[in-house]
């Protein structure tokens, strides 16, 4: 069965790879030969999607080391998958804005000026690449790395439009021994549902520290 998969890398960090030693990781193993293959061992992965966009350096705690490691990383996903690994970014948003100031009962009058950072168009271009993918007949199941309800209406869209012509599969990133809440809202329209992913096969699925090119090797960041 042909298969894509489209992870969503701003939920994926958060739910699982934060303050972890698992930043390194091999996407298309972890999902493909982990996780996709075990559901289903007939499925072909064609195409493993990354949405994800750009460090903001000026903001990050590590500064100019943070969007380097990034870079990096990214070089590394699609030297060691040239055909399969497909890294589409979106941006980061950095605004000034108004919001209440926290206490209780909330008071309207009390607002305090903050910097809000956002992340632009991941949701968009996960959802407008996996129902192109879907309706164009290029893949018989699409898998959603995301525990995001942004994505709900492209899903109802994919069920309405494609009834069971179309497979899909929702992962939620959250580790097997989280206290985050599970998104259900997703799974209602899909096939199947894996609800974590453990520690083992994120430990299983680092990229080699030193991925080769043909001149100097992309080298896993010291501070990750």
């Amino acid at each position: 069965m042909k298969t894509n998969v489209y992870i969503d890398g701003y939920n994926l960090f958060y739910g699982c790879l934060k303050h972890s030693d698992d930043k390194w990781l091999d996407l298309y193993h972890l999902f493909a030969n982990r996780i996709i293959h075990a559901q289903d061992p007939n499925a072909v992965i064609e195409t493993v999607y990354f949405f994800t966009a750009d460090i903001k350096s000026k903001i990050s705690t590590q500064g100019e080391a943070a969007q380097n490691a990034q870079q990096s990383y990214h070089r590394a996903l699609q030297k060691m998958y040239p055909n399969n690994m497909k890294i589409i970014k979106g941006y980061y948003a950095l605004e000034k804005g108004n919001l209440l100031r926290y206490k209780q009962p909330p008071d309207k009058s009390d607002r305090v000026e903050v910097w809000r950072l956002e992340e632009k168009q991941t949701d968009v271009n996960i959802t407008l690449t996996a129902y192109r993918d879907a309706i164009q007949n290029k893949v018989q199941q699409v898998v959603f790395v995301t525990n995001d309800t942004d994505i709900e209406p492209a899903l109802r869209a994919l069920r309405e439009d494609m009834g069971d012509a179309i497979v899909i599969g929702i992962i939620i990133p959250i580790r097997a021994n989280s206290r985050r809440p599970q998104n259900e809202r997703l799974s209602k329209y899909a096939n199947w549902t894996r609800s974590y992913i453990t520690n083992d096969e994120l430990a299983d699925s680092h990229l080699p520290d030193k991925v080769p090119t043909a001149k100097k090797p992309i080298l896993k960041p010291e501070y990750w």
